[in-house]
């Protein structure tokens, strides 16, 4: 089967945008979201202390099968995140370290894989970021297709190329693109609150009073 490629064009945020970004969470951006755009806890970083932030590029692949993946790499720009719907399947490595060395070469800032990685003590020691569903010896086979740029699911969330992709300890968030300048700013703002609720824990007050969570009386039955 062929390699499908989607026009993968988008209008990418400025630095400016991008450095806010640094300021809001994951976690904080998928309440923005209505708690509707974080990928599954099964995508996790391979260390705890990576950090991504950057616009999709989305990779579909065939069960068990890398070629689509070598295919892509050279179509990355600077800065790019390769996100990967590799069907959640445990059993098959799809990326390494030598897909990941090439993948720093063209500038990728990390991988999203809803699927497994291999090499993992050695990605762990890079510095470039990957989030993966699994670990696995067992190598993929190449040459059975897949797309480039076209709508995945990865982690049970939808991901359009271009889309904002945040990763940290938590997991990983999707932020579609044109919800972004509206997300950052509520993000913002949610960080704000978080902040002065801690604050306020400081000085005494509990959560249930800052909710508006009533204590329930004792049933005296």
């Amino acid at each position: 089967m062929a390699i499908i490629r989607y026009k993968g064009d988008y209008k990418a945020l400025d630095a400016a945008a991008l450095e806010r970004w640094k300021g809001v969470p994951p976690a904080v951006a998928g309440d923005c979201l209505n708690r509707t755009a974080s990928m599954a806890g099964r995508v996790s970083p391979l260390h705890p202390d990576m950090r991504i932030i950057g616009h999709a590029r989305t990779i579909r692949v065939m069960a068990g099968d890398n070629a689509c993946v070598h295919a892509a790499i050279p179509l990355m720009r600077q800065g790019e995140i390769i996100v990967i719907d590799a069907g959640g399947n445990p059993d098959v490595a799809i990326i390494g370290e030598i897909l990941v060395t090439a993948a720093k070469h063209k500038g990728v800032a990390g991988f999203v894989i809803d699927g497994a990685a291999r090499d993992v003590a050695e990605l762990r020691a890079g510095d470039i970021p990957v989030f993966a569903s699994a670990s696995v010896p067992a190598g993929p086979h190449k040459g059975f297709g897949g797309s480039i740029d076209g709508p995945i699911s990865c982690g049970g969330v939808a991901v359009m190329t271009g889309d904002l992709i945040l990763g940290d300890a938590d997991g990983v968030t999707v932020v579609p693109l044109g919800q972004a300048a509206a997300i950052l700013e509520a993000g913002e703002a949610h960080v704000r609150k978080e902040t002065d609720m801690l604050a306020q824990l400081a000085a005494g007050k509990t959560t249930a009073e800052m909710l508006g969570i009533e204590i329930p009386e004792v049933n005296a039955e």
